[in-house]
């Protein structure tokens, strides 16, 4: 557990972090679980709040990484086939 809390004092690199430059403080971290929900539920709602493209399409409930949607994708109210 030291080594998530401290990797940089075991030259873990940079790139092996699961927070690299953080948007407030521009330091790249290491998160754990709990931390994790809370911080990307932060960086989506500044998403959206300054209108960007990758926050629209999460608040839309669209896919944001540049996937088809033309075929896939269509899940929402479904209807039974009606009986003659």
């Amino acid at each position: 557990m030291t080594i998530v809390a401290n990797p940089a004092n075991y030259k873990i690199p940079t790139w092996f972090l699961n927070r690299q430059k953080d948007y407030k403080t521009g330091r790249f971290t290491q998160l754990t679980s709990g931390a994790i929900d809370s911080v990307m539920r932060d960086d989506l709602e500044r998403l959206k709040k300054i209108r960007n493209h990758r926050g629209l399409r999460t608040y839309w409930g669209l896919r944001v990484r540049g996937q088809h949607t033309k075929t896939t994708g269509r899940a929402g109210k479904t209807m039974a086939a009606k009986k003659k």
